[in-house]
C-alpha cells in the first residue's frame, strides 16, 4: 500500500473524559502527529469540540452514541486505530481495513473481583482483540502480561505485538508557585502521590510510612474507588495523621505542576500499573522518584529512580530517607539526570513511533 494514499482514522472518543490519563495520551499523540510531517490522510473520531481544541483544521467524524451499535464510515479507511482495549467502537469484522489497538493494561486479570465481573471484562477486551491486526502495548510489562495470557485472549488475527511507550508534553521551564489552597505547603516538606485512590495504587502503604518520616503526604486523585477510599480515610484517622495527609481532587495542570515542582519526591508504590505518567512528570522537574519494582515502573524510572524492596512501613521509610539523602548530597547531578530521563518520553517520540507503524503496515 502506498503511504501517500493511506487513510487512517484515529479513535479519540475518550477525550469526552478530558482529565483521564487515556485522554491525555491520545491528545498528545494527535499533537505529535500534527507536529510531524507526513503524507498520511488522518481523520479523528470523537466530539467536535474536544478534537478542534487540539487543531482547528483536523478532519472530524463526530461521535454519536449509536455508533457503538452501527456505523458505516470506518470501512472507508485503510487503518483504524482504536484507543483502548475496553472500547465500545470499531469491533466489527473488517475485510480490507486493518485495525491497530492500543492496549493499556490487563490489570483485571489479577484483581480481586467477582467471577461475573471478570467474565464481563474479559469478554469486552476480547471483543476488541478479535478483529485486531496490530496490537500496541504501552510497556514491555503489558506485553509480557499479554504473552502470559494467550489462553484467555483472542489473538488469532494479531500479526504483531509492538511496544510503544506513552508520551507526555514536558512542562515549561519556569516557576510554578504554590498558591491559593496549596499555599500552606510552602512551609512544609511533603511527598507526593498522583493517581486514583484504589487498592492497586497502594496509597495505604505510603500512609503507614509517615510515622517513620518527617514529611507530610499529598495525595492527588482524579477518582476515589470504594470501599478503598473510605478504608484509607479510616486508616488515616486511626493513625492520627489527619494533619499530615492532604488529599486533593480534580486539580488544574498548573496546580499539578506546582505540586510536582515543590515536592520532596514523588512516591508510586503501585501493585499494578500498565504505565506511569506521574513519575515522568516528576522527573521532568528533576524531582526524585520512588517506585514499585513489580510493575511497568522500572521501564520508566530505569537507573534514575529509587525502588521499594517491599511495602512494609519501616523499610519503605528507610528507602525514602536514604534516597533523599543521596539526592541532596548531589542535587545538580540527580536533577540533570532525572530531567534527561524524562525527555525519553516526549510526546513527539511517541507520535513518531506510531507514525513508523502506520507507514509500514
Amino acid at each position: 500500500m502506498n503511504a501517500t494514499s493511506k487513510k487512517i482514522l484515529i479513535d479519540l472518543e475518550r477525550l469526552r473524559y478530558p482529565n483521564t490519563g487515556l485522554a491525555n495520551v491520545f491528545r498528545n499523540l494527535t499533537k505529535g502527529l500534527l507536529d510531524t510531517p507526513s503524507s498520511i490522510d488522518f481523520s479523528y473520531f470523537g466530539t467536535l469540540k474536544s478534537i478542534r481544541e487540539i487543531g482547528t483544521d483536523l478532519k472530524v467524524i463526530p461521535y454519536k452514541h449509536y455508533h457503538r451499535f452501527y456505523e458505516s464510515f470506518s470501512e472507508r479507511f485503510d487503518i483504524i486505530h482504536s484507543s483502548n482495549q475496553r472500547s465500545l467502537y470499531f469491533r466489527k469484522d473488517y475485510t480490507h481495513t486493518q485495525k491497530i489497538l492500543t492496549l493499556h493494561d490487563l490489570n483485571f486479570l489479577y484483581e480481586d473481583i467477582s467471577k461475573h465481573k471478570f467474565k464481563k471484562m474479559l469478554a469486552l477486551v476480547n471483543s476488541n482483540l478479535k478483529n485486531t491486526d496490530y496490537l500496541v502495548c504501552i510497556s514491555n510489562f503489558v506485553k509480557e502480561n499479554v504473552l502470559k495470557s494467550t489462553s484467555l485472549l483472542q489473538l488469532d488475527k494479531v500479526k504483531e505485538i509492538v511496544v510503544i511507550h506513552n508520551g507526555i508534553t514536558l512542562p515549561e521551564d519556569r516557576d510554578y508557585p504554590l498558591n491559593g489552597k496549596f499555599s500552606f505547603l510552602k512551609e512544609r516538606k511533603y511527598l507526593l502521590n498522583i493517581g486514583v485512590l484504589f487498592s492497586k495504587k497502594n496509597q495505604k502503604s505510603l500512609i503507614e510510612t509517615l510515622p517513620y518520616l518527617e514529611e507530610d503526604l499529598v495525595l492527588v486523585c482524579s477518582e476515589k474507588k470504594e470501599p478503598y477510599a473510605t478504608e484509607l480515610m479510616e486508616h488515616i484517622s486511626k493513625l492520627g495523621l489527619e494533619q499530615r495527609v492532604h488529599i486533593f481532587s480534580h486539580i488544574s495542570e498548573e496546580e499539578k505542576n506546582a505540586l510536582l515542582q515543590h515536592c520532596q519526591a514523588l512516591c508510586q508504590p503501585s501493585l499494578a500499573e500498565g504505565f506511569g505518567i506521574p513519575p515522568i512528570e516528576a522527573m521532568a522537574f528533576g524531582r526524585p522518584v520512588f517506585l514499585s519494582k513489580c510493575t511497568s515502573l522500572p521501564e520508566i524510572g530505569a537507573e534514575e529512580a529509587f525502588y521499594f524492596d517491599n511495602f512494609q512501613p519501616e523499610p519503605m521509610a528507610y528507602t525514602i530517607k536514604e534516597g533523599l539523602t543521596a539526592y541532596n548530597q548531589q542535587p545538580i547531578l540527580y536533577f540533570n539526570r532525572l530531567k534527561n530521563r524524562a525527555t525519553a518520553f516526549d510526546y513527539r517520540i511517541m507520535a513518531q513511533n506510531y507514525l513508523d507503524l502506520y507507514n509500514r503496515i
